[in-house]
């Protein structure tokens, strides 16, 4: 019979070896409503307890995805990498006993759950000189399994407030260690910042070309944190050079996590993720493309579905997919553990900002354009009943609003996946019917939240159109607005182009500047139009000013480290609209209101009649 001594000292390892099972924040849910999001800890706990004598040797293992840090916070910041056996996801794809065999329908075989739990340990350094230096600040061990695809997230805690810290990851007891990594908390709530600069992307599609400009960013190393506004990644099926895997649109966990792993074997991404911490949100391709309450564009609970020639899912069941796999990848917190699927949240920086992170596609949106129903979505786009971000979300962000503004924060930055300001497409007035202009009640909303409680410094970023777009904020045909003075806007919008998504096809003169300049002239309050280059901005905050900075990849068809700014904006403190003359009345490419556009940089190429960039800025590999 064992002695008590034994008993006792059995139960402390058991306890010590639940808690590093729990330190592992992707065992936890981001929604307890959703139960196959979470992992039943005791069973995956039981089930390696069982497998004890199978553990893999260090030498087996590798970091395969390098690491990342996200989500902020004044005194902690989370903490992800993926230590494995192997590149690829498991394909048993569940929390299920190591014994219990499982089909696969790629190999036509029966695979066994790979149940082996692998021991980390990581550490946070403080920095010397721009170097980690050996003092260590946090420190904490942790477990991972097949069962969250091998994947690390854990919090770092009692760090001090906007502090650059290093950090690494290693392989219990051996010399197996990740790359070093670099972090920054953000300010607590009440300190006063000098300054704060965010570099600001949305939409890179592995396909259809290089990361470049993650790349170019991280190595101009002159910004605090990464905002990224979605479609991190994409769901559909393309092939190419950088084909996608799977092969095949992604419904299934396996096809999700493999998606997101092939992502993140570019080195531009990992380097960008190495050196910031990033705060993200998701657009419709981390899921599906045009997602709504109840569907995508290409999948709807209806019949057709589940045929036998249909994907034989519901949509349900392919956003718990989705979610969990962005939710393993990703180093961002679990909000709101009680709440469905809730990605939105927000960051108080100081008494400089408040960074507020919405969810316009997923939470709790009335149905969208979908391909075939635009005429049904003309008829509706007005309907008061109509809703971007569902009731409480809306709630939620008019009183953090009002919020800020009660605190004393000078700006209140709004990131957003979908462009806000009123875009008339064409001659005719269309719209779209898949951004704010589907939606006008729920803007309208907005905006007279924003001049009925007289709440100002206000800047809204977007992503998802693969065009640069910069605009006042006003609410036009119900508050006067001056386009030459900007008199009567309430903020300004900054829209950014992708990472590597298509744009305007065709030379940049005549077609793509015919195009913007019919932008410019169709819409009062857009100032800059620029739909050509790839590429991302920059986002500089003081208490006197915010000051952009727009910049363009001239080709993502082969890894490089060109770069071209493209245009400045600046708005100054209390002013509520761009500073004139907008961009200091010049910007390199697209269309400027009240401005000249240069074409210095670019030269007529006789032979084929298109226009070539020269002389851009080179950022070294």
């Amino acid at each position: 019979m064992p002695s008590l001594v034994s008993l006792v000292g059995a139960a402390i390892c058991a306890a010590v070896a639940t808690a590093s099972f729990n330190s592992n924040l992707n065992y936890n849910s981001p929604s307890p409503r959703h139960v196959r999001l979470g992992i039943d800890i005791p069973l995956v706990y039981r089930r390696a307890w069982k497998r004890a004598n199978n553990a893999y040797d260090p030498s087996e293992l590798s970091f395969t995805h390098g690491v990342s840090s996200g989500d902020p916070w004044d005194n902690s910041v989370i903490l992800w990498t993926r230590i494995a056996p192997t590149n690829e996801s498991d394909q048993s794809n569940a929390a299920v006993e190591g014994t219990v065999p499982l089909y696969s329908h790629e190999t036509e075989t029966y695979i066994q759950a790979d149940a082996n739990p692998i021991c980390v340990e990581w550490k946070v350094f403080e920095e010397r000189k721009g170097r980690p230096s050996d003092r260590v600040v946090s420190r904490g061990k942790a477990y991972t399994t097949s069962d969250i695809d091998f994947t690390v997230k854990v919090e770092a805690n009692g760090l001090r407030a906007f502090t650059t810290y290093f950090y690494q990851f290693s392989v219990c007891g051996s010399e197996n260690k990740s790359p070093v990594g670099r972090t920054k908390t953000a300010p607590g709530r009440n300190d006063r910042v000098d300054e704060i600069t965010f570099a600001v992307f949305s939409c890179g599609n592995y396909p259809s070309g290089y990361f470049n400009v993650y790349g170019n960013a991280a190595r101009k190393d002159n910004h605090d944190y990464v905002v990224h506004l979605g479609d991190y990644i994409y769901e559909n099926k393309a092939g190419g050079e950088r084909a996608h895997r799977p092969a095949s649109l992604l419904f299934t966990l396996h096809d999700y996590r493999t998606r997101h792993g092939q992502y993140r074997t570019d080195p531009d991404l990992q380097l960008l993720a190495q050196r910031f911490a990033w705060i993200s949100t998701w657009d419709d391709h981390e899921i599906a493309n045009n997602g709504y309450r109840d569907g995508f564009s290409a999948l709807n609970n209806t019949e057709e579905s589940f045929l036998n020639d249909g994907p034989q899912i519901s949509v349900d069941s392919r956003k718990v997919n989705a979610v969990r796999a962005y939710f393993e990848w990703m180093p961002i917190r679990q909000v709101d553990l009680d709440d469905n699927l809730r990605i939105w949240r927000s960051f108080k920086m100081g008494k400089l900002l408040d960074l507020v992170i919405l969810d316009t596609r997923n939470y709790d949106r009335s149905i969208t354009s979908l391909g075939w129903n635009d005429h049904y979505i003309d008829l509706i786009r007005d309907d008061p009943s109509r809703t971007l971000m569902g009731g409480r979300q809306e709630s939620w962000f008019y009183n953090t609003l009002s919020e800020s503004k009660e605190r004393g924060a000078t700006w209140r930055i709004i990131g957003n996946q979908i462009i806000f300001s009123r875009i008339f497409q064409n001659d005719k007035g269309g719209m779209s019917g898949d951004n704010w202009n589907g939606y006008i009640s729920n803007r309208n909303r907005t905006l007279k939240h924003l001049y009925d409680h007289n709440i100002g410094n206000n800047i809204f970023l977007a992503g998802d159109s693969h065009q640069n777009w910069v605009s006042d904020l006003a609410w036009l045909g119900t508050k006067d607005y001056n386009m030459k003075t900007g008199e009567g806007a309430v903020g300004v919008e900054f829209a950014g182009t992708a990472v590597s998504s298509t744009g305007q096809s065709g030379p940049i003169e005549p077609k793509a500047g015919d195009y913007s300049r019919g932008m410019i002239a169709r819409n009062e309050e857009m100032m800059w139009q620029e739909g050509y280059y790839r590429g991302y901005f920059q986002l500089g905050v003081t208490a006197k000013k915010i000051e952009a900075q727009f910049y363009g990849s001239p080709s993502v068809a082969t890894r490089n480290a060109w770069e071209i700014p493209l245009a400045n904006f600046t708005v100054v403190s209390g002013e509520n609209h761009l500073a004139r003359p907008v961009a200091g009345g010049k910007a390199e490419s697209g269309a400027l209101k009240f401005g000249e556009v240069s074409h210095s940089n670019f030269t007529l190429n006789t032979e084929t009649g298109q226009w070539q960039v020269i002389g851009f800025e080179k950022m070294y590999l």
